[in-house]
């Protein structure tokens, strides 16, 4: 299929978002809603055609926090996202550029927004796309992600809630070791949290850039909704993870290390001694 007319990001969305990145979020006009590629029966020949790794769907009336992830509906992808409207179901498709026309794209998007991008953090890498199809009414539970990451609203409306990134408040330095050492991405949700979150609600036309692992949590509006984001990596994120598996070492001896700073902190040092690490465990 052919790539979508440029561009997506207009003028006035592409110099919002080269005042406010890498560090603050917010909300950038598209015109990516009508793409063939991401109406229900394209998402769910999709579904049904990469590996089962590459999916995740569950019911979609979550809590806010959970432990681990939620139970699988017992319904199959292709019926789930065909029949969004009476499944009550949350479902995503990960690493949509394991398909070629998905490929092009996710390259096409983001090559809008490359320049402004790579002036700031540097060479864009691992390049992923995800798709969400989710019942009214459903909920993402609590959680953060180590991208750099654009959700595109293509159909329906929610409402994303996002903390402040590198905030123990909101995501505990623990928590982060955690993860970057292999474990799970969902934080502990407690309702004295809300007051200081901030909401970006999205209607379709509408997206909103989410810094590199802030928390967020997102519930859907009152009809099905589709959203594309289109992430990438880049080193400042990975030396920032990096850091943040080098404390999880630091404090497993009884220390107590101070967190990696925020862009833009390079956090070289913990950095690289977690690399030379990881190379020696290997």
């Amino acid at each position: 299929m052919n790539a979508p007319a440029l561009p997506v990001f207009g003028a006035p969305a592409r110099a919002l978002f080269a005042a406010s990145y890498p560090e603050a979020p917010h909300k950038l006009p598209h015109t990516l809603t009508s793409h063939p590629l991401l109406d229900l029966e394209a998402l769910a020949a999709l579904a049904e055609t990469v590996p089962a790794s590459s999916v995740e769907y569950n019911f979609g009336n979550q809590p806010l926090g959970i432990d681990g992830k939620p139970a699988p509906t017992g319904i199959r992808i292709g019926r789930t996202i065909r029949e969004i409207e009476t499944t009550n179901s949350w479902a995503v498709i990960k690493n949509i550029e394991q398909h070629p026309d998905y490929a092009r794209l996710l390259e096409d998007l983001l090559a809008e927004l490359r320049p402004m991008i790579e002036e700031k953090t540097g060479v864009m890498m691992k390049l992923q796309g995800f798709i969400f199809v989710t019942s009214a009414g459903g909920v993402t539970p609590y959680h953060f992600d180590p991208e750099h990451n654009i959700l595109l609203q293509v159909r329906g409306h929610k409402v994303m809630t996002q903390f402040p990134a590198g905030n123990a408040r909101f995501a505990p330095d623990e928590v982060h070791e955690t993860y970057h050492t292999g474990g799970g991405r969902e934080l502990k949700w407690r309702d004295e949290l809300l007051e200081g979150g901030r909401e970006f609600a999205l209607g379709s036309g509408e997206a909103v850039f989410v810094p590199v692992m802030a928390p967020h949590f997102v519930r859907n509006g009152t009809e099905p909704s589709v959203s594309l984001s289109i992430t990438w990596r880049s080193e400042w994120s990975f030396a920032e993870a990096d850091a943040r598996a080098f404390n999880g070492v630091l404090r497993k001896l009884g220390l107590k290390p101070k967190a990696p700073g925020r862009w833009p902190a390079r956090n070289r040092a913990k950095a690289l001694a977690w690399r030379v690490l990881r190379k020696f465990k290997k």
